[in-house]
């Protein structure tokens, strides 16, 4: 019996996740700034400031956040300058990571660079990011360099990989399914 009812409440479990909505892609706004700073605390141990993140609205840079019937469930930034991008930020609350929502916001980004010509897109992230860097490389990008001591880490610093894609016409229809 027990058996059963465990069964039970697990199949329950799943259909009320299979009801749950997908989360909605839409732009960031300044009121979702403290949603935006708990999941920065929690996300990273060196997190942007409140600052950064309206410094960023302000400049109108393109920005985007993931947002689901509970809350916010990701966000990511970007900078486009003449005829290149720049992901600032992408980032998914560490609750609901490795379920695709990364990759959501990250081609999102690139959609909005291309819209907006972008020949190129760069972005920088930790050495020490082993799952970032394999979204990023699944996606298209490609380490190009590196900058030395850029982020803050606990004993001093940590480099920066630099990575970029080219956006030719092919990406888009070339990158693999959600």
């Amino acid at each position: 019996v027990a058996a059963t009812a465990r069964t039970a409440a697990e199949a329950a479990a799943m259909n009320a996740v299979a009801a749950t909505p997908a989360p909605v892609l839409r732009p960031m706004h300044e009121g979702d700034l403290d949603a935006v700073m708990e999941i920065e605390l929690r996300a990273y141990p060196f997190p942007w400031t409140r600052g950064i993140f309206q410094d960023c609205l302000r400049a109108g840079y393109p920005s985007r956040v993931l947002a689901g019937g509970d809350g916010l469930f990701g966000y990511g930034l970007l900078s486009i300058a003449a005829d290149e991008a720049h992901v600032l930020n992408v980032c998914v609350d560490p609750s609901r990571q490795s379920r695709g929502l990364g990759r959501r916001l990250l081609r999102d980004l690139v959609q909005v660079a291309r819209q907006h010509r972008a020949a190129r897109v760069f972005l920088e992230v930790r050495p020490s990011n082993a799952a970032a860097i394999a979204l990023y490389h699944s996606e298209g990008f490609n380490e190009i360099g590196r900058r030395p001591r850029y982020y803050p880490a606990v004993t001093g610093r940590e480099d920066a990989l630099v990575m970029a894609m080219e956006l030719v016409d092919e990406d888009i229809s070339s990158m693999p399914p959600l």
